[in-house]
C-alpha cells in the first residue's frame, strides 16, 4: 500500500492507494473513525456496482442517498435532498459521510458533509480516474450555479481518502480517458515523468504508479496553499477556458476531462501569443493518443464572456496557467481587455 498524508489547517488527510482496497474499506474507516452510523452518497451508475459491497462491511446502521449521475445534477437542490436523507437516518455530528463515486459525487457529498450540522466527518472513495488523481484530494467541495461551475462551495478536507485502482476496470474507455486529461495536466505543470509514462502504449499497466505521482503533486501543492490563493492556482492549467466550454455546452456536450483537454491546448496557444515556446503540437499528440479532443469549437466571444464569471477572475485580471516547459508552469495574470484580444485569436 502507498500512503500519503496531507496536513490541512484543521485536519490531516490520510490518502491510501492500493489495488483491491475497496474490499477492506469498511475496516479502514472503522480504524480511523468512531461513528455510530454511516451515510453513503453515491450515484445511479456507481450504486449497482459497489454500494451493496460497501454497506455490507459495516456492523452498524448504514443509510444512503443515490443521486442522478452527471454534472447537470451538481446543484444545491441535490444537496438539500442529501440533508433530508441524513436527517431521516438520524445522523449526528459524530457520524460519518462517505462519498462513493466520481468527481461530481465527491464534490456534492463533501459539500453536504461540510455544511450538515456545521460539519460531519468525511471519507472519499473515488471511483473514476479523474476523482482518484484530482478531485478527491485537497478538500474542494461545491456545486454549480447557472452562472458558472463550482461557484458555491467550501474547503473541507476528508479525514480519509481510499483509492483503489482496481475499480477503474469497470470504467468505459471514454470515462477513463476523461481522467487522463487531469493526469496530463499534472505532467505539464509539475512532473514530466508522468508524460513519459503516459506516452507509452502500455501506460494503463502502470496506472497505480501514475495515480500516486499525480496525487503526490497535488498533496505537495495543497500543503503549501490549502485555500487556493497562490500556488494552488497552478492546478487550474486548462480549466479557465475548459470551464467556459463546459458552461457553453450546458455541462452535457463535454465531459470535464474533454473540456480540460481543449482548455490546455487553448492555454498553450495563448502562451504562444504571449511569447512562450510553442508546445502545442506535442500536447495535441498526447491527447490524441489518449482519445481526447483538442479543438475549441465554441464562438470565441462567447468563450470570453463565459470565463468572466470564473473564480479565477480577480478584479480586472484573470489568472491563467501557462506552461513554460513540460513539468514547469506559472501563474500569469492577464488584464481582461488584453485577454479578450487573445481569446478572439485562438
Amino acid at each position: 500500500m502507498q500512503t500519503l498524508s496531507l496536513a490541512g489547517a484543521n485536519t490531516v488527510s490520510d490518502i491510501l492507494i492500493e489495488t483491491g482496497l475497496l474490499a477492506r474499506a469498511g475496516q479502514m474507516m472503522l480504524e480511523t473513525f468512531s461513528p455510530s452510523r454511516v451515510h453513503i452518497v453515491t450515484d445511479s451508475v456507481v450504486a449497482p456496482l459497489y454500494l451493496g459491497q460497501l454497506k455490507g462491511q459495516f456492523p452498524l446502521p448504514v443509510s444512503h442517498t443515490v443521486i442522478p449521475s452527471g454534472e447537470a445534477h451538481k446543484r444545491l437542490s441535490t444537496v438539500e435532498g442529501i440533508y433530508h436523507d441524513m436527517l431521516a437516518a438520524g445522523m449526528t455530528r459524530k457520524d460519518l459521510v462517505i462519498a462513493l463515486g466520481g468527481g461530481v459525487v465527491g464534490d456534492i457529498a463533501g459539500f453536504a458533509a461540510a455544511t450538515f450540522l456545521r460539519g460531519v466527518a468525511l471519507c472519499q472513495i473515488p471511483t473514476t480516474l479523474l476523482a482518484q488523481v484530482d478531485s478527491s484530494v485537497g478538500g474542494k467541495t461545491g456545486v454549480d450555479l447557472a452562472e458558472g461551475k463550482n461557484l458555491v462551495g467550501t474547503f473541507y478536507q476528508p479525514r480519509l481518502v481510499l483509492i483503489d485502482p482496481a475499480i477503474l476496470s469497470t470504467l468505459p474507455d471514454s470515462i477513463f480517458a476523461d481522467g487522463m486529461a487531469e493526469v496530463i495536466k499534472y505532467g505539464y505543470i509539475a512532473n514530466r515523468d508522468i508524460l513519459d509514462m503516459v506516452s507509452q502504449p502500455d501506460y494503463r499497466q502502470h496506472i497505480e504508479r501514475i495515480i500516486y505521482e499525480c496525487v503526490k503533486v497535488k498533496r505537495d501543492v495543497v500543503a503549501i496553499d490549502e485555500r487556493d490563493t497562490g500556488l494552488r492556482m497552478i492546478l487550474n492549467f486548462g480549466h479557465t477556458i475548459g470551464h467556459a466550454a463546459e458552461k457553453l455546452g450546458g455541462y452535457t456536450d463535454l465531459t470535464h476531462g474533454q473540456a480540460v483537454a481543449i482548455g490546455m491546448v487553448a492555454a498553450m496557444r495563448l502562451g504562444v501569443l504571449l511569447g512562450n515556446e510553442d508546445l502545442t503540437a506535442p500536447l495535441m499528440s498526447l491527447l490524441t493518443h489518449i482519445g481526447l479532443p483538442t479543438e475549441l469549437t465554441y464562438n470565441r466571444e462567447a468563450v470570453f464572456q463565459s470565463l468572466l464569471s470564473d473564480k479565477k477572475k480577480f478584479g480586472g485580471t484573470v489568472n491563467f496557467i501557462l506552461v513554460r516547459a513540460p513539468g514547469r508552469a506559472e501563474i500569469t495574470p492577464i488584464e481582461a481587455d488584453r485577454l479578450h484580444e487573445y481569446i478572439l485569436k485562438l
